[in-house]
């Protein structure tokens, strides 16, 4: 289903036009004055964000065996589109062949392990070529050209692919599980969240904005802010908080379990339940839908755009961040481009300056021993029910 968000025509994004699983959702949400935060008793180890050794059990047990988002398909939407992807701390090329499947591939020449490219921007090529001895491959990984093959003995090109890891399309998201040895099981995030993003047009959006932060932070820490609203009118006091701003209610969302993944639906501060009567209206101006899909990405709905971060982690307390800007289309006139810009400017000021940077003060705060434990309120309800999927996969 394609959906259509225009802003130069200011309809945006109906009821009807959701999901089944989204539209649900959205009916379940209370009225705000009903919408009472419950009380809760949850901590978490102070250790389990400073420690090396948590980090570690993570990255083999999570972040090399389940699927990863490596980025939208936006990013690499045309047949030919090849872009290097080291995020995860593993060297990965991309790569859309002719047909137009999306492949990933450890980013190393079968020669002698040279990357093959070093572009993290998608850019068009009909092969890959190895810059050292020239090695060249096909974008579906096989070695298709050795530069003086004669002096080997005995040789045969087919024996020396690329070395391709798990990955698919879902969603309009790609996805890759890094150890190219695991199972190819995508099915965390196929059916239900597949449906509910083809919905929100995912798949045949545009990538207006890209932008990698490189924070000094536990994954775990910087993913914490997307799941409670519990900062939004603190944190964000000065930008997005004020509830004269028309933004964020000082409630807790409706949270539905997509197996590992969670999927938050919020009204903001202008949502009553009668609104669903209102056939076209934009109902992107009243909800936002925040998903955060296991491990570490979040995807989060704005009236005209829409977000997708990935939180990767190279360190105990070091995490990049992929964050994207989706729209509908590229802009094809003044306010449309103005929209946009000011979007993707604001929310780069938002998310860098306060949630990005507030992580990292939570991050020095707790390296320097001060508490024992993290303790959670109500309003943070969704964070020990994300733990519940890590500490699964870490046991499994």
């Amino acid at each position: 289903m394609n959906i259509m968000l225009k802003p130069s025509s200011g309809r945006g994004q109906t009821f009807e036009s959701l999901s089944p699983g989204l539209q649900d959702a959205i009916r379940r949400i209370p009225p705000h004055e009903k919408n009472i935060p419950p009380a809760i008793r949850a901590t978490k180890p102070a250790a389990d964000f400073t420690d090396p050794a948590v980090f570690e059990r993570e990255k083999a047990r999570i972040f090399r065996k389940f699927p990863v988002v490596m980025g939208p398909s936006a990013r690499m939407p045309e047949p030919g589109s090849v872009m290097a992807h080291d995020g995860y701390g593993v060297p990965v090329v991309l790569t859309r062949d002719r047909a137009g499947v999306v492949r990933a591939f450890l980013n190393a020449c079968t020669h002698k392990g040279a990357e093959l490219t070093t572009e993290c921007a998608a850019h068009k090529t009909s092969t890959l070529s190895c810059p050292f001895h020239a090695w060249t491959f096909s974008l579906d990984g096989r070695l298709i050209g050795v530069p003086r093959q004669e002096t080997l003995l005995d040789f045969d090109k087919d024996s020396r692919p690329l070395v391709s890891l798990p990955c698919k399309e879902i969603g309009g998201l790609i996805w890759a599980i890094l150890d190219p040895k695991a199972p190819a099981d995508f099915s965390s995030v196929e059916n239900a969240l597949a449906d509910d993003f083809d919905s929100l047009g995912l798949p045949t959006a545009y990538a207006y904005g890209y932008r990698r932060f490189s924070l000094k932070a536990n994954w775990k820490g910087v993913m914490e802010p997307f799941l409670e609203g519990y900062h939004v009118q603190r944190l964000h006091a000065k930008s997005i908080g004020p509830q004269g701003a028309n933004m964020f209610a000082d409630v807790v969302g409706v949270t539905d379990r997509v197996g590992r993944n969670l999927r938050q639906t919020s009204g903001r501060i202008n949502f009553t339940p009668d609104l669903l009567a209102e056939r076209d209206i934009n109902i992107r101006n009243y909800i936002v839908h925040a998903f955060n899909l296991f491990p570490s990405t979040v995807v989060i709905t704005s009236p005209y755009y829409t977000s997708v971060m990935s939180f990767m982690p190279t360190a105990v307390d070091r995490t990049e961040v992929d964050y994207h800007m989706l729209v509908e289309s590229p802009p094809d006139n003044p306010k449309a481009e103005d929209l946009f810009a000011r979007s993707f400017a604001i929310i780069q000021d938002v998310f860098g300056n306060e949630d990005f940077a507030g992580s990292e003060t939570c991050q020095v705060g707790l390296a320097s021993g001060a508490i024992a434990d993290v303790i959670y309120t109500g309003m943070e309800v969704n964070i020990p029910r994300f733990y519940e999927g890590v500490d699964s996969a870490l046991e499994g």
